[in-house]
This record gives structure tokens, C-alpha cells and sequence, in this order.
């Protein structure tokens, strides 16, 4: 699944062969410059505001550290349903060809 934001910099050629090339893969595309729509955007808040507070010397450590905020974002579905509930969308569960 590609949640497509058709932001100007994602609509490369190169972009569209990926898409045409792989029938398996489903698309939903967002209205251009719309971030309230797209559950990435919320997921980068999430992990920005755990982060807020922290003083990191050390670039590698900030990697690390968002990482591990990734990672601990893995074992929590119910946070990650809510950020896709949070777009107010619904989606839609594709059937087999």
C-alpha cells in the first residue's frame, strides 16, 4: 500500500514507472498539500514531540534515538490505528483480482 501525497517532488517519472510497474501495489491518493490526511505526518509528530525536550550533542545519537521511538511505535497498534483514525478516512480493504 503507497499513501501518495502527490506533493510536486514525488511526481517524477521515475515515481509513476515504480507505481505502473507493481499491479500489486494499491494507491490512495491525498489532495496535494494535505498533511491533516496523511498518517505519516502524524507518526513524524509523535516521534518530534518525544523529542522535544531532549539536548543531543551527537548527530548519530538523535538517529539512534528516533530509531528507538520508531521501534516502540511498532508494538503499539492502537497508537498507530489512531493516527489513521486521527484522518478522519476511512480505508477501504482491497479484494483479490
Amino acid at each position: 500500500m503507497l499513501v501518495w501525497d502527490r506533493l510536486n517532488t514525488h511526481l517524477s517519472h521515475a515515481m509513476r514507472e515504480l507505481i505502473a510497474d507493481r499491479a500489486w501495489l494499491t494507491v490512495f491518493l491525498l489532495p496535494a498539500h494535505s498533511p491533516d490526511l496523511n498518517p505519516v505526518e502524524w507518526v513524524s509528530a509523535h516521534v518530534k514531540h518525544s523529542l522535544a525536550n531532549l539536548a543531543v550533542v551527537a548527530l548519530d545519537r538523535i538517529e539512534a534515538l528516533v530509531r528507538n521511538r520508531l521501534k516502540r511505535l511498532q508494538y503499539r497498534p492502537d497508537t498507530l490505528d489512531g493516527f489513521t483514525a486521527g484522518t478522519n478516512l476511512t480505508l477501504d480493504t482491497p479484494t483479490s483480482p
